[in-house]
């Protein structure tokens, strides 16, 4: 199960682990499906740290899950055996335990301290150039990027949650 996020930078292709996450690969796979993150903006970017996107507020703020709770947000699904262990990996923002939206960030190299914190839900498995460009834009004070830059679409190649 795979989808590629088509980005102003280039392309993202992100595996998602459906079967051991398969409550935060739904959200994922609906979100992208209605074209939810179609033309959503990176709006955090740390070098050597992650970049952050998913928030159709371009804020940091907003994002709603599928989820019909009445803020929007779903529980954490931790799993032992994903871990934030290498470049690429795909894990839910969140502002707390179970607190899980429609933001995402993607890791730039491993960071143990945030294991047991974020769903890991999905790997960069193709696209790490557009990563490389992504990590080199020179941001503002606040992490934004000075450029803008925007998921344009997302492709969904196989969606085993669809009826």
């Amino acid at each position: 199960m795979s989808v590629t996020l088509h980005t102003t930078l280039g392309d993202l292709k992100i595996e998602l682990f459906c079967e051991q996450t398969p409550r935060t690969c739904e959200n994922f796979l609906a979100l992208a499906a209605s074209k939810y993150y179609d033309g959503t903006l990176f709006h955090r970017n740390i070098k050597g740290f992650m970049l952050q996107g998913g928030d159709p507020t371009g804020t940091g703020k907003g994002g709603r899950s599928i989820y019909a709770t009445p803020n929007g947000k779903f529980p954490d699904e931790l799993v032992d055996s994903l871990k934030h262990a290498r470049r690429g990996v795909v894990s839910m923002a969140n502002s707390g335990p179970d607190t899980n939206g429609s933001q995402f960030f993607i890791a730039y190299k491993a960071h143990a301290h945030l294991n047991g914190k974020y769903t890991v839900f999905g790997q960069v498995i193709d696209g790490l150039d557009t990563l490389d460009r992504l990590e080199k834009l020179p941001v503002d004070a606040a992490d934004r990027p000075k450029q803008e830059v925007k998921i344009n679409s997302v492709t969904v190649h196989a969606n085993p949650m669809a009826s």
